[in-house]
């Protein structure tokens, strides 16, 4: 079931909303429940038969932080064998063909498995394996489990994060505050809510309509030129920005309607200046996961610049992997790990923290980092290496310069080498819609402020407080109103097909 869909808004979401707070009044413990079978169901709409693969992950990991918790001496032995057993299960269901296909493009011959991947597995996995550490840690303990059931399943986060840690979800559930209706909450959460919709519906999925072309020719064998390539590789980057960052606000809206403050998985990452910035900003709770659970465990910072940079680069690596199963995936979070050697050598050499007051270099430094990214995310969307290849090689210029015919009698005669039969086939650069398009996304995205900012007087998510009210910051009054309202009736309307958000598939 998809946010952005007519099932869910008109009618899942009402029956949850007014059945929790109806059975709130009689029983918390019931209510709790409730939204425990309601997310379950929520997930099962995909396919029902995962949902018998979820239970079972919930009901293995329960039992084995109870006996974590109760372990004494033998608890981290429990902890790594529960640990391994869920990443064997994610190596199956997630890894188990592209090792398969890795071995056969070496020269075996082994067939593929009938094996689909359960929506969500990587989530629901990584949230439970922080609850183990977190127990054996001494930080959660949970012994309830309706509790437990709610804390993995919540619907809003189920699908493609955040990333949850146990103390941030149960004491809220455990607040008699929660089960009562509270007016400022419902309408911070449908604010929320409906900006998060039209980033998806009016955004995001326009930015596909010029992303998609490209990369498929490149799949299928063209070789894009250089306006095109970078037409693609930019629309894409805007695509993601606003699909990821429109179903993290659309969660975070959910959860607040029902006295929940789910923790900011999105801070305007495009407006970093630096990567290390930028991954301080994107996917926030993963990016939190994987420096507390695998880089600090390997030895961080602690044992000398080698090691540091072997452990970034390995963490970035994995981190790529857990994004998809394929080399391109793998390609990608190399990148990145390399983008931030770079970046701490820089910082080292120049003794600077990332900080200036000019405000030109600042702007470069973003341009710079914001670049950087947009190369990086091709083999991210890529099909294949070979497509990558063939994008990059088009951004750099390999593979020709074409250019609309509408300039093609106003430009010098040294230009009269290139050719004029368009940008590329089937892309509305000669209309000049993506001229105006892509200002458009980068004005919202570098000069607007971002949905916590907006809204930061009344601290939408767990973790919001750092954050100062924006200049025009919003106030629960007719005029917000009637602005949210439009918001939500233009992207209701615009529902004209099925668009699953792009992190459902990791």
């Amino acid at each position: 079931m998809l946010f952005n869909s007519i099932g869910f808004i008109f009618v899942y979401l009402p029956i949850v909303f007014l059945g929790f707070f109806f059975l709130a009044r009689r029983n918390q413990k019931l209510a709790a429940f409730w939204l425990a079978i309601a997310s379950l169901f929520f997930y099962g709409w995909w396919n029902p038969k995962f949902v018998s693969l979820l239970l079972a992950s919930i009901c293995f990991n329960y039992g084995a932080g109870y006996l974590i918790g109760h372990g004494g001496s033998r608890a981290k032995a429990i902890l790594v064998a529960s640990v391994a057993s869920n990443l064997v299960l994610l190596g199956v269901f997630k890894y188990a063909n592209f090792f398969v296909s890795t071995l056969n493009s070496a020269g075996a011959q082994i067939g593929l498995l009938d094996i689909i991947l359960p929506l969500g597995i990587s989530f629901f996995t990584f949230t439970q394996i922080a609850f183990l550490v977190d127990v054996y840690r001494g930080i959660a303990k949970e012994y309830n489990f309706v509790h437990y059931l709610l804390f993995v399943t919540w619907f809003p986060h189920l699908i493609a994060g955040p990333v949850l840690h146990h103390k941030q979800m149960m004491p809220q559930f455990a607040l008699a505050s929660t089960y009562k209706p509270n007016v400022e909450s419902i309408a911070v959460g449908l604010t929320f809510f409906s900006v998060g919709l039209f980033k998806k519906v009016y955004l995001a999925d326009h930015f596909a309509l010029f992303a998609n072309p490209v990369f498929d020719s490149a799949a299928h064998g063209e070789s894009p030129k250089l306006i095109a390539a970078w037409v693609g590789a930019v629309a894409y980057a805007l695509q993601l920005y606003f699909d990821f960052s429109g179903y993290s606000d659309m969660a975070i809206g959910l959860s607040r309607m029902f006295n929940i403050k789910l923790p900011l998985n999105f801070d305007s990452p495009y407006k970093a200046a630096s990567i290390i910035d930028f991954w301080r900003r994107w996917h926030m709770t993963l990016s939190k996961f994987l420096r507390d659970y695998l880089y600090v465990p390997l030895g961080g910072n602690r044992k000398g610049p080698v090691r540091r940079h072997f452990n970034l680069l390995a963490t970035m690596l994995l981190g790529g992997l857990w994004h998809g199963a394929g080399w391109n995936f793998v390609l990608w979070g190399g990148l990145h790990g390399v983008f931030l050697i770079v970046n701490h050598g820089w910082r080292w050499l120049t003794r600077n923290k990332g900080e200036t007051n000019n405000v030109v270099v600042h702007a470069l430094c973003v341009l710079l980092t914001f670049t950087v990214v947009v190369v990086a995310w091709v083999p991210f969307r890529a099909e294949s290496l070979h497509a990558a290849l063939v994008l990059w090689n088009g951004m750099i210029g390999l593979n020709g310069v074409s250019l609309p015919e509408s300039l093609a009698g106003r430009l010098p005669a040294e230009f009269g080498s290139f050719r004029f039969d368009g940008a590329f086939p089937g892309l509305p650069i000669i209309t000049g819609e993506v001229l105006i398009w892509v200002p458009i996304g980068l004005g919202v995205i570098w000069v607007l402020p971002n949905s916590q900012q907006w809204l930061a007087s009344y601290a939408p998510a767990w973790d919001v407080v750092k954050y100062r009210a924006s200049a025009i910051s919003w106030r629960p009054t007719r005029a917000f109103g009637v602005v949210a309202g439009l918001l939500f009736a233009a992207s209701v309307v615009s529902f004209t097909r099925n668009s699953p958000f792009l992190y459902f598939q990791f």
